[in-house]
């Protein structure tokens, strides 16, 4: 009979993934992920199989964890599209604030995520690939609805917008990675926000 795990899973995947938010995949090492964790190395692959499978699965806990807050952000159809644009962008500079050491914020792991393993990892790839498509969908019905209630005035295709608010959105949290304020942050969603048109 199988002896009954000593460890809460679902914990130590939560201090894996901060761990790789924080580091990047290659930069944590598996004796960083025991530190972080409280697992032995041999739990650690009972458990999870590779650094890769324990990666993989806290890539996709981050994704779930923020898309679930954002996309309810963007589905919330007692604001206007208007609104929900604008809260959606404080959310990210909120959250970018939550999570910051020495005037530096550790950025997004999926965007971190994009940088370092996009061309070289299929299986990270295709797991950024669906959480962009989900964001994406969001986005897009959420700035086509402000076109037809005529609240966002731009023109231009509710998919390239789209596609700019995600874009701004990663390279808000790229600037806070680097050490910009909150000032600056709100300066770029307010911008942002101009571009579509907002009234």
């Amino acid at each position: 009979m199988a002896r009954p795990r000593s460890f809460d899973e679902e914990r130590a995947l939560d201090a894996a993934m901060h761990a790789f938010w924080a580091n990047g995949y290659e930069a944590t090492s598996t004796q960083d992920l025991c530190e972080a964790t409280g697992l032995g190395r041999s739990s650690i692959y009972n458990t999870f199989t590779s650094k890769h499978d324990l990666f993989r699965r806290s890539l996709t806990r981050y994704m779930d964890m923020m898309n679930t807050a954002q996309i309810e952000i963007l589905e919330d159809v007692e604001r206007s599209a208007t609104e929900r644009v604008r809260a959606l962008l404080t959310r990210v500079i909120d959250g970018e604030f939550e999570h910051r050491e020495n005037g530096h914020s550790i950025g997004c792991l999926t965007v971190n995520t994009t940088v370092e393993l996009a061309g070289r990892d299929p299986e990270a790839a295709d797991l950024l690939e669906h959480d962009l498509a989900a964001r994406l969908t969001a986005l897009r019905a959420t700035i086509r609805a402000g076109q037809q209630a005529d609240d966002i005035t731009s023109r231009r295709d509710a998919d390239a917008l789209a596609r700019y608010v995600n874009a701004v959105i990663a390279g808000m949290r790229v600037s806070a990675q680097g050490g910009a304020d909150r000032a600056t942050l709100q300066s770029i969603a307010e911008t942002a926000l101009d571009a579509l048109a907002v009234r």
